[in-house]
């Protein structure tokens, strides 16, 4: 009878460097010349209560802020996934998955005291 075989040093190691990576991705859209939409996921792996490498929404918010994109707004931010207080289950062990879509530019229909307003306030 053959003894099973004990994964190597090398395999462990890769084995962690896949469990702490995270993996994101970024999409725009261009609806005019100077604006358009954007899509931002990304995901981590959180191990009792601590997310590997960080935040999986931390992740996705900094992936689309790194584009340096004029006027970046968020419109709606999912995160999943989420049972309320049932989510400590997923705090011990877990892949959260995060989305952000906004918009980012100057639509042609704001006027220059439309846009001078929004940075006032």
């Amino acid at each position: 009878m053959m003894r099973p075989r004990l994964p190597s040093p090398r395999d462990l190691l890769l084995a962690a460097a896949l469990l702490v990576s995270s993996c994101a991705t970024l999409k725009f859209e261009r609806e005019t010349q100077t604006s358009g939409t954007f899509v931002s996921k990304a995901w981590s792996m959180t191990i009792i209560s601590y997310d590997v490498p960080k935040d999986a929404l931390a992740i996705a918010r900094e992936n689309a802020s790194d584009a340096g994109l004029a006027n970046m707004q968020v419109q709606d931010v999912r995160f999943a996934p989420y049972l309320g207080w049932f989510d400590w289950i997923f705090n011990i062990i877990g892949i959260r998955v995060a989305r952000i879509r906004g918009t980012w530019g100057f639509s042609p229909t704001e006027t220059a005291s439309e846009v001078g307003e929004a940075a006032v306030d």
